[in-house]
Order: structure tokens, then C-alpha cells, then sequence
């Protein structure tokens, strides 16, 4: 069976040649491949091509078969690593965390342990009679959100 130690490997040279990074490999029992990439101003069908010939050439079908995806995070799918949540600083996630909680807000921040959103809510201010819309910054660690997508909106 082909390792994903043995893909990974082979692979990040390629990503940083294309001015990529990896998002997920996965190596199944029937030794299908799937390599999960995304770049900072997205992800080209060439380069996905190119990812997946430089695999192809690094490794043995004569030695052991091996079925080879290269693909793009694509838009709606979960965000995975911290790098991703960098990429979209300013746009609307849908965060569930493993409490079941949802929260919608705008991506203000991330860094490697977490982000900020800043999630909008309606207040009773002082002196006013009609409640304000207020911005609250709302800090997240990866570790306690469950899945977090970007929001798309057709305009």
C-alpha cells in the first residue's frame, strides 16, 4: 500500500512550484488517492494537471496500482486548515461548533489556534429607543468548531 507519508513527500515540492498549499491527502485500502489542494487566489484545472503528472511520475504502476485524484477545496466545502481561514479573512462564515451551536458572522481574523468573527446583534443602547445593530468580535479555536463554511452569495 502506498504510504501518505510516501505522497506527501512527493507532493509539496509540487505545491510550491504551482504556489499552492495542501489542504488534505488521503490514501484508501484500495490505494486510491485524493489530494486536496488550494492556493491564496485559487486553484487552476493546469495546475491541478500538473500536481497530479508529478505524482503520477514519482510513482511505480508496475510496483502497486494506485488510483490518483488531485482536486481544489471547492466553494461550500468545509474549511480545514488554519491557511484557509486566512485566505477568506473578510468574508461570512456559517460556524457550527461541537456544541451544536450555530453562528453566522464575518471572518475579522485567524491565526494558527484560532479566529474571530464578528457576529452581528441587535442591542437596546442607552438613551435610544430603538435597538442598535452592533459588530461583537467572537473568539473561536479550531478545536471546539465542528465545520465552518463560507457563505456564498449570488448577486
Amino acid at each position: 500500500m502506498i504510504s501518505k507519508e510516501a505522497i506527501l513527500e512527493v507532493v509539496t515540492p509540487l505545491l510550491e512550484k504551482e504556489n499552492l498549499f495542501l489542504v488534505d491527502v488521503s490514501v484508501g485500502a484500495d490505494n486510491k488517492i485524493v489530494v486536496t489542494v488550494d492556493g491564496d487566489k485559487g486553484v487552476s484545472i493546469d495546475s491541478c494537471v500538473s500536481i497530479s503528472r508529478g505524482i503520477e511520475n514519482s510513482l511505480d504502476r508496475d510496483r502497486e496500482d494506485f488510483e490518483l485524484e488531485v482536486t481544489s477545496a471547492g466553494l461550500g466545502q468545509p474549511l480545514k486548515i488554519p491557511r484557509q481561514y486566512q485566505k477568506n479573512i473578510g468574508q461570512e462564515l456559517d460556524v457550527v461548533l461541537k456544541t451544536g451551536e450555530k453562528i453566522k458572522g464575518v471572518l475579522n481574523s485567524a491565526d494558527n489556534t484560532g479566529f474571530v468573527l464578528g457576529v452581528s446583534k441587535k442591542v437596546s443602547l442607552p438613551g435610544s429607543k430603538k435597538k442598535q445593530e452592533v459588530v461583537e468580535p467572537i473568539q473561536l479555536a479550531y478545536q471546539h468548531v465542528k465545520s465552518a463554511k463560507v457563505v456564498l452569495k449570488f448577486k
